[in-house]
């Protein structure tokens, strides 16, 4: 699995059928994280645990000295998770990328959505986007802090 993590003043994100038609607010948080989220073939439920463990204590709020120290946890912070099967796209090759890599709709699902109860769990609000729809994410980046996480 694959998170790019953006710590957030706020941000939401709206989901439709198809591109082109009419979307409805999924998901917002005010200040937290945004988890995009890509899964491959071969993760499992100890990749969606271990992810939601780190993103729930990932170290990069400051403190009063301004320094990277405190976690969304910490600070009371949300996280919004978008799936995101692109963060496998290969494009070592041509101009199109290659998905291969990333997991089909019917096994990154529910990995996706266990890594959502997981952060759930460690008392973190979690909102999400809509699975299988075109979606629309708006954020403001506080930083910008931008991290990749992989397991």
């Amino acid at each position: 699995m694959r998170v790019l993590v953006q710590r957030v003043r706020s941000a939401h994100v709206t989901s439709a059928p198809a591109p082109g038609e009419p979307g409805r607010e999924t998901g917002r948080i005010a200040h937290g994280l945004v988890a995009l989220v890509g899964v491959t073939d071969g993760d499992g439920p100890a990749e969606a645990d271990w992810l939601a463990d780190k993103l729930a204590g990932l170290r990069i709020f400051n403190d009063a000295d301004g320094a990277m120290n405190h976690s969304v946890q910490e600070v009371g912070g949300a996280v919004l998770v978008v799936s995101q099967f692109t963060l496998y796209g290969d494009t070592r090759k041509g101009r199109r990328p290659s998905f291969v890599a990333a997991a089909r709709p019917q096994a990154a699902e529910p990995l996706i959505d266990q890594l959502v109860e997981r952060l759930g769990g460690h008392g973190i609000e979690v909102a999400t986007g809509a699975f299988r729809t075109h979606m629309e994410v708006h954020l403001v980046n506080d930083g910008p802090v931008t991290l990749l996480l992989e397991r």
